[in-house]
């Protein structure tokens, strides 16, 4: 029997399943790479503005100072925000790599059934093969009169 097109169909649809999943926890895992990106160059930021208010209170300048402590807010409030992204960023990837690893599974358990019907079948021919190897050996075999009897 051979193998049911619609199983081979259902292998072909898994797979691209699989690839379309695949896409989207790559985009997600780079969209997190940018944000944690971004929180390190933000803390970088909070680190220009702390060394800016620690010049100015040495040199006395104001306006270095004032520009320093908003720079330093400005990247505390934008750390927190890319932190509550970065979250939902990581619980989203949590979620498409369990949907990723799910329809890797189904397209596993696909070829899986394509392997097993190939097997079945390559094992029928093979037997098929041998009885007819073994009707031709017998019938060469024996005579015309032993051919009636196995016909009875």
């Amino acid at each position: 029997m051979p193998i049911s097109p619609a199983l081979r169909r259902l292998l072909c649809i898994r797979e691209l399943e699989e690839d379309q999943s695949r896409l989207l926890l790559e985009s997600a895992l780079g969209e997190l790479n940018q944000l944690e990106t971004a929180l390190t160059a933000t803390a970088q930021r909070g680190r220009h503005g702390r060394k800016l208010v620690a010049s100015s209170a040495q040199s006395g300048n104001l306006p270095d100072r004032v520009a320093g402590l908003e720079e330093t807010h400005a990247a505390g409030r934008l750390a927190h925000a890319l932190s509550d992204r970065i979250a939902t960023a990581e619980l989203l990837v949590v979620e498409l790599r369990k949907g990723f690893l799910s329809k890797r599974l189904q397209r596993h358990q696909a070829e899986t059934l394509i392997q097993a019907a190939e097997a079945r079948e390559a094992l029928e021919t093979g037997r098929r093969g041998q009885r007819e190897l073994d009707d031709w050996h017998r019938l060469r075999t024996f005579g015309e009169s032993e051919r009636e009897v196995l016909k009875r």
